[in-house]
Order: C-alpha cells, then structure tokens, then sequence
C-alpha cells in the first residue's frame, strides 16, 4: 500500500502534540516465538511485508465431535511473497547514495549499501515488479499440503467422487500466481485430485472489492478524509521519527552530509531504505546474498513499521472508532464464506472446495468483521493508534500469505433427522475463535453451529 502523502506542518504539529500526550513506543515489548524460531517483534519489523510462517501446531487441532467429519472447506488467502511493487524507494535511496559518494561522505557502512540495493532491484525487476517471488510460490505450496494433511479424508473423497475444486481471484498476477502454487501443492500431496481442480476464475468484485466503482465512498476516503489526512501526518512527524531518520542517516553518510539533509529528505531516505530492508526477505530466493539488517538498527526499524502499520490500520484495518468505512466493504467476501458453506450444507452445491486469493487490503478489513484476535480494536480520534494502546500488528494480522480457512463438518443423518453441520475456523492455520456473540457447541470447543454462525455473522 502507498505511503499517504504528509499534509502541511500546521497539521503535522498539532497532531504531533496529541501523540506525544502518551508513549507511542516500547522496545521491550514481550517476544512470542514462531516456527521459524524468530520473535513476534522481529517479525514486527517487516510489518505486512512479513514472509508467512503457520501458527498452527500440526499434532495438536482438537478433534472433531464424535461423529462427525469434513465435508468441505474454504479459504481466503493473501498472495504469498512478491516483489515490491515498483523500484521508486530503490532508486531514491541509490540518488542519496550517490550525492555522497561523489562528495566522499559515506561512512565504511553507507559505501556497503549501493551494491545491496542494486541487487535487490536486479532481482525484483527480472521476477517483476510485484509478482510473487519463490519464496511466495513455496509458501502457497506448503500451506496446501498443510491443509491436506488435516483434512485426508476429505481430499481422498473429493478426489474419489470427483467433486469440484473451485478457485477464485483477484485477476492480478502474484495472486493467480498463488492460486496456481497453491493447488500445485494439493497435486503433490495428493495427484487424483487433478482432474477436480478447476480453472481459476477471476472475481473482482469479491476479491479486490477495495478498488471497485461501489466502493467510490472508500476511495474517497483514502484520497480526501480530513481525519485520515491528519492522523497519518501527525504520525510521521511525530518527533520519534525524526530522531529515528537522523539516526539511521547518520550510520550511513559523514556529518556534514548528513546535517544537510533537510528533515524531510531524512525521513524519505529513511522510510524507503525500510521498505527494501521489509521487501528484502521476500526475495531470499531470487537475491540471496542481500542482507539489509545492518544498515538499520532494530529500534530504528520498529519506529519505521509503526508507521506503515499506522497506514494499514488506519486505511484497510478498524480505523477510526465509531466508523465502519475501512471494513463494512468485506461483506460481500463474509456474506460468500457463509454462502458457500450453507450452499453445501443445503445440498445445493456439490463443491469439495472453494479457495480465494487475494490481498491484504481484503484480508485486514475482513478480520475485523470476523473479529479476529488483533485486529478489532477501533482509535479514538484523540487518542492515535500505537503499539502501546493496541494490539493491531501487520505481520500478525496481514502477513505475505495470510489465510483464513472455514472447515465445514457433518455427522450422519438418522431417524428422519438431518445432518447437523459444525464449522472450524483456522487464521494463519492456528484454530481461532468466532467472536464473542458466537456460541461454540460446547465451552472451549472450536467448532461452531453453521446456523450459529449464519446469527451472529450477521451484518448491516
């Protein structure tokens, strides 16, 4: 998502005062660990450009109730990790790099950074700006075969009956691209279901609704909302990050240079070297001798994610309390998971499957429908989002690859009755509870009523 554009300083101190009111910014913030064995706050670092990593313990899902088993499941995913959308923070950091150079004001440390840039530019315009990178396709790969590792059963009965496998996206490419990764992981784990696969369709209206003519009144907002406007440039001139620009300028050029860069050509140089140091890891296949972490420190890389989560939560996550702009747009992706369950359930349709890919300006506004953990928390107008007062995190919420996936199960009719049908929810393929308004089949069970789910769901 595009960095907004600051407004005047007159705004910018105004909000800053407000936001200096209260801590914005703790260091020491509690380290959960992940798979891969790094912290939640390193991989707060890289905010929504974080490489996907599963939450789920595979050995460890709670069995179904007795009696009954999968019968269909859905997914929402993002696409998995790409390439940058264009080269324009590469080159404006190779400018800065390059006025030092000719005036020999590179500290040993700056006179390493041109190289990496360049290389990481090599490598992401030879994938394609934007495209998924390998690490993206194996991403897809392993979380399909993932899924069919929990659900056997009903991967050998698809593939056995021959019922359908849907698969729906975007249009754009990187998300075609994981839909294709993504069901060429189903393939390997289990080769029969190739002949149920469909042909992925493409379906703008469900799957990159944020850019629809119906959605005029959000791109509005992103384009002209007073309020938006003035929180985003509040946050990026808030003193933090100054000092952090400062700082991470100063490593890199001689004093001199260094002082004479304006305020805001620090803050610029610093926020696009944080997005190649976030886009870096994304391309660990196609540039694997790029290594951005010594050219910012971890303090001064945590203050530049805030900012950009600041821009997610504000632009696709809850935003501002009391206004449903950012999220209400996600109703149609909800009101289809429903849908498509209910349509099986009912007997109506006969899909084995139906798998999305999409982006994360889908995924963050419909976690807060969902009332997912993270990612429900509103800001007051007077009191600005930060890591302090709310638990929204990119790399939580919207990671490279995230995915949400609805398992529907069902027991076997008897005695004139019908089947009853219980739904799981996985995120990032940890089980994960419906929000509080919905009543599970039992205390601490993850499985919920699909008519329960059709109740509390429900939205205006």
């Amino acid at each position: 998502m595009k960095r907004t554009a600051p407004l005047s300083v007159a705004v910018a101190v105004s909000m800053a005062a407000s936001l200096a009111a209260g801590v914005l910014f703790t260091a020491g913030t509690a380290a959960a660990h992940d798979r891969s064995g790094a912290s939640r706050v390193d991989r707060d670092l890289y905010g929504t450009k974080a490489p996907y990593e599963p939450q789920g313990r595979p050995g460890h899902y709670q069995k179904a109730p007795k009696g009954f088993a999968p019968v269909f499941t859905e997914n929402v995913a993002r696409h998995g990790s790409r390439a940058m959308s264009d080269g324009e923070d590469g080159e404006a950091v190779l400018t800065v790099l390059g006025r030092a150079q000719e005036q020999g004001a590179l500290t040993d440390l700056g006179a390493r950074l041109a190289p990496q840039v360049r290389t990481l530019l090599t490598a992401a315009s030879t994938l394609g700006f934007g495209n998924l990178s390998a690490r993206g396709a194996d991403e897809q790969r392993q979380t399909a075969l993932r899924m069919e590792q929990r659900l056997p059963s009903l991967f050998r009965s698809i593939a056995a009956d021959g019922r359908p496998v849907v698969v729906e996206t975007s249009g754009v490419a990187r998300a075609v691209a994981s839909a294709g990764a993504f069901t060429s992981g189903l393939t390997a784990g289990v080769p029969a279901l190739a002949g149920s696969i469909k042909a992925p369709v493409t379906d703008k209206n469900l799957l990159y609704f944020h850019k629809q003519p119906q959605n005029a009144d959000y791109q509005a907002y992103l384009a002209s909302d007073p309020d938006l406007a003035a929180v985003l440039s509040g946050v990026e001139h808030e003193p933090r990050t100054a000092r952090a620009a400062r700082h991470a300028v100063g490593r890199l050029f001689r004093a001199g240079f260094a002082e004479a860069l304006s305020t805001e050509e620090q803050v610029a140089f610093a926020r696009s070297l944080h997005a190649l140091y976030s886009a870096a890891p994304d391309l660990s296949v196609e540039a694997p001798g790029v290594d951005l972490t010594p050219f910012l420190n971890q303090d001064d890389a945590r203050w530049l994610a805030y900012l950009d989560d600041a821009e997610e939560f504000y632009q696709s996550g809850p935003a501002f309390s009391g206004r449903t702009i950012t999220y209400r747009m996600a109703g149609v992706l909800l009101d289809d998971l429903l849908a498509q369950a209910g349509a099986r359930a009912a007997g109506t349709s006969g899909n084995g499957a139906v798998l999305r890919f999409t982006h994360a300006e889908e995924i963050e506004p419909l976690a807060v429908l969902l009332g997912l953990p993270g990612s429900t928390e509103q800001a007051d107008a007077d009191e600005p989002y930060t890591y302090r007062n709310n638990p929204w995190r990119g790399a939580e919420v919207a990671p490279m690859g995230a995915n949400i996936q609805w398992d529907l199960f069902a027991d076997t009719p008897a005695d004139g009755r019908p089947a009853t049908y219980l739904v799981r929810m996985l995120y990032n393929e940890k089980e994960t509870a419906f929000k509080s308004s919905c009543r599970p089949v039992a205390k601490g069970s993850w499985f919920y009523p699909l008519d329960e789910l059709k109740r509390c769901l429900a939205h205006s």
